[in-house]
């Protein structure tokens, strides 16, 4: 199936590592031109490299997304550089572990300005120029949201967010025929799991325990997968979907455990 992806400019926020590399590369291989931002300079070049090797276009600008400022300047250096946008992927984030009992004041905000409040800004800055392509909207969430998951307040709090913008904004930009839409994770592989996973007492007796939760094939999802649904979502392909919360999970959300053969 032909996307209709080819040239398409792209902003991907943390899309040089994990489910936002795996983006990253899917829609280079769709026709697609990420433009990637994210924090570390080094981790950007690197996946653009990698994308340009496989014969696909990207780009990178280092931002630290926390700052308000720069989520403006970013957008601002992507219109300079490609003089259009067509679509964005809000990714960014991190599962900070700032929790009721274990944070504070300061750690939660700083949690929001982690993993929702570039959420905001980047549609804001971005916002006249989709107007002008129609660009949709992917934000990638997390299940924390809706199944909680202890010890993670800020993360949680900030999914919770992403949620109802998703909606609020489908509604907005219904005029401006902008599509929203929303992709929920639940168990995905990725560096930053797999750094967490080995936090724990036991680790491999742990991941077998999670894995042997998730119902469809009894395995993690795949960045790739996400990566799938994310460019589905961003193409014509799509043209009438929007204010969707869409599971890519194997059923980990939804489906009652009790079927799960073990």
């Amino acid at each position: 199936m032909d996307l209709q992806l080819k040239d398409k400019v792209i902003i991907v926020s943390g899309g040089a590592k994990g489910i936002g590399e795996g983006i990253s590369k899917v829609l280079a291989g769709e026709g697609a031109i990420p433009f990637i931002i994210g924090r570390n300079e080094q981790d950007n070049k690197a996946t653009v490299a990698e994308i340009a090797a496989a014969g696909g276009k990207a780009y990178q600008f280092a931002a630290e997304l926390t700052e308000p400022s720069a989520c403006e300047v970013a957008v601002k250096t992507v219109l300079d550089k490609m003089g259009r946008i067509d679509g964005l992927v809000n990714n960014a984030g991190v599962n900070d572990g700032v929790g009721l009992a274990s944070g504070n004041y300061e750690a939660f905000i700083a949690s929001l300005h982690k993993n929702v409040v570039h959420y905001y800004l980047l549609a804001h800055h971005a916002l006249p120029a989709l107007r002008q392509s129609k660009g949709p909207i992917v934000n990638i969430s997390s299940k924390t949201a809706e199944t909680g998951q202890g010890n993670t307040s800020g993360y949680a709090a900030a999914n919770g967010g992403r949620n109802a913008l998703t909606r609020e904004w489908a509604v907005e930009l219904l005029q401006d025929g902008i599509r929203v839409n929303a992709i929920i994770v639940a168990e995905c592989w990725t560096p930053l799991y797999e750094k967490w996973i080995r936090t724990l007492e036991n680790p491999e007796e742990k991941l077998k325990s999670i894995v042997a939760k998730i119902p469809l094939e009894n395995r993690m999802t795949t960045a790739e997968e996400i990566a799938n649904m994310t460019a589905f979502l961003l193409s014509p392909k799509s043209s009438h979907t929007t204010g969707q919360l869409i599971h890519v999970d194997g059923g980990y959300v939804h489906l009652d455990r009790a079927l799960v053969r073990q």
